[in-house]
């Protein structure tokens, strides 16, 4: 019976298939479908509420959501062909940073060995869901993609303990962060920024399974919880910001944009015995001096007529960035009414031999160059006395209170001044002319800027046919008092190097209060032209209290 019963079942499932499938074949071809099919619903997104679009699109682009950011679907593709080489190359990296790591743990907790028994990052590239670029007044970059990653990394670490063999594998890692991205200071040195600065604008998000000896101890109940907020907390401590990752780009002595840090006030006093230069034998000698590394044009003392011993007993100030390096440089001429100036002598003084605050005699025997080979130098040409006193800002007094060539920091200068005080010392403005945007002339574009202020004019460079001008050109006023009820007048021009009737014309022009310079030490920002269209002048202005 049980025979039988097998023989027939395997007969009707053989007779079964073919005719079923035949019937269906048949009732596909002639039956005519029915009316109640009815056409899809077609609905604009504007009608669908949050749910329903949270089901439709469960992953919103950030840019879809926010019009301040940009999709980037060109930079997504091109990670995901570069990918498999920036799989290596980080893997690469991991290793070579982590093996000496690895390294002082073998020996200690009876471990034996710790490495890699696979690397890889997966076959799944990051994606960046949508960047925005942050506008400051800073010589920065400044951007903040929003980096998703859902990975499907092989990373495979072995611990051997003694006799036995520990696996760790970490899988299936999901990462969304939102980081900034700082590059900074721009310079004129290719890659044209010096450093990159790396913060998280939020706590990232990080999800990953962590398998031990074959199971996964990411579902012990508590665990789970436990380590992504360790996890989270960590990161953030390090970089959340405002605290920040820094990798430097260039070398600091390429890219040092030094900042003035005090004042130096040279007294020339006289000249002693100067060589006669004139055919009745006497000279018309003057001093020019000047700081090395600077391009500022060179100070310049009276001229004493027919005089081989001169007086003079005048005053200069002298901006310095660097007194541990620049050294005064002093020239000494012999006037002449027609032609060149004779060279009398010369003489340089390092500004590390001064004392801060403290005034220093200097009596220089004049040479004719700074070439000690050089047999001229032997021949006497007289002596110049000087007085040299180096005045740090108030800001950098602790910084140079001891001897400039001890490389120290020593107590601070005793009586410094507060706050309602240093309104009243003189010190140093510095103003920073940047750059213009949309400014327009009636009949020509060259812009140059023109600069008012304390009675002296001051001008930048000009720069042909454009209406955004860059300039980044600074100028300096010393001033006794600090500019409380003073304003800085900046006017944009426009000049015709050819001929005609209208070679000169107004662009716009701005006057700036500098009662918010005195109380804030500085300011940074765009101005609206006065008499432009859209025209718009960026404007860095600094004060310093010596």
């Amino acid at each position: 019976m049980g025979f039988l019963g097998t023989l027939l079942g395997i007969f009707g499932f053989g007779i079964g298939i073919p005719v079923g499938l035949l019937l269906g074949f048949f009732l596909f071809i002639y039956v005519e479908p029915g009316d109640d099919v009815k056409e899809p619903i077609i609905r604009p997104l504007h009608e669908f509420d949050t749910s329903s679009l949270l089901d439709i699109l469960p992953e919103i682009p950030l840019w879809v959501k926010h019009p301040d950011y940009d999709r980037i679907d060109w930079w997504n593709k091109s990670i995901s062909y570069i990918w498999p080489y920036l799989d290596k190359a980080i893997c690469g990296i991991i290793r070579s940073t982590t093996e000496p790591l690895f390294a002082e743990y073998i020996g200690k907790f009876q471990i034996t060995s710790v490495e890699f028994k696979s690397l890889s990052l997966g076959t799944l590239p990051p994606s960046i869901h949508g960047i925005k670029v942050q506008e400051t007044h800073e010589k920065e970059l400044v951007f903040e993609p929003v980096v998703r990653w859902a990975g499907n990394p092989n990373i495979t670490l072995v611990l051997k303990l003694l006799s036995l063999q520990i696996t760790l594998q970490l899988v299936d890692i999901q990462i969304f962060a939102a980081p900034r991205i700082v590059l900074k200071p721009l310079v004129p040195t290719f890659p044209c920024f010096a450093s990159i600065a790396v913060s998280l604008m939020e706590k990232p998000y990080i999800d990953f399974g962590l398998n031990l000896l074959g199971g996964d101890i990411m579902a012990i109940p508590g665990l789970y919880q436990y380590v992504q907020e360790t996890i989270r907390k960590q990161i953030a401590s390090l970089y959340l910001w405002p605290q920040t990752f820094e990798i430097p780009i260039l070398d600091g002595s390429i890219v040092a944009m030094k900042k003035p840090v005090g004042i130096l006030h040279v007294k020339v006093v006289r000249a002693l015995k100067l060589l006669k230069m004139d055919l009745l034998g006497t000279s018309d000698p003057y001093v020019k001096l000047t700081l090395s590394g600077e391009r500022l044009p060179a100070k310049k003392t009276s001229i004493k007529m027919k005089n081989l011993n001169p007086e003079w007993n005048e005053d200069f100030k002298l901006t310095v960035k660097d007194p541990e390096s620049q050294v005064l440089q002093l020239h000494v001429y012999d006037w002449e009414k027609v032609g060149t100036h004779d060279k009398l002598g010369m003489q340089v003084v390092p500004l590390r031999l001064l004392t801060p605050h403290e005034t220093k005699g200097f009596t220089l025997n004049l040479v004719k160059n700074t070439n000690p080979n050089d047999s001229q130098n032997n021949k006497s040409r007289g002596k110049l006395v000087v007085e040299l006193t180096f005045k740090p800002f108030k800001e950098d007094n602790e910084r140079f209170s001891g001897p400039l060539n001890g490389y120290g920091s020593k107590a601070n200068i005793v009586g410094m001044a507060s706050d309602d005080m240093s309104l009243h010392r003189a010190g140093l403005l510095l103003v920073l002319l940047q750059g213009a945007e949309d400014v327009e002339g009636k009949h020509h574009n060259n812009p140059y800027a023109l600069l008012t202020f304390g009675g002296e004019r001051k001008k930048t460079k000009l720069i042909k046919k454009t209406r955004d001008p860059c300039w980044n050109e600074e100028f300096q006023f010393l001033l006794e008092e600090a500019p409380l009820e003073e304003k800085i007048h900046i006017e944009i021009m426009s000049k015709h190097k050819g001929f005609g009737l209208r070679r000169k014309e107004s662009l716009g022009h701005v006057d700036i209060n500098l009662n918010d310079v005195v109380y804030n030490g500085r300011i940074n920002e765009k101005y609206n032209l006065i008499n432009s269209r859209n025209g718009v002048i960026h404007v860095e202005i600094r004060w310093k209290v010596i």
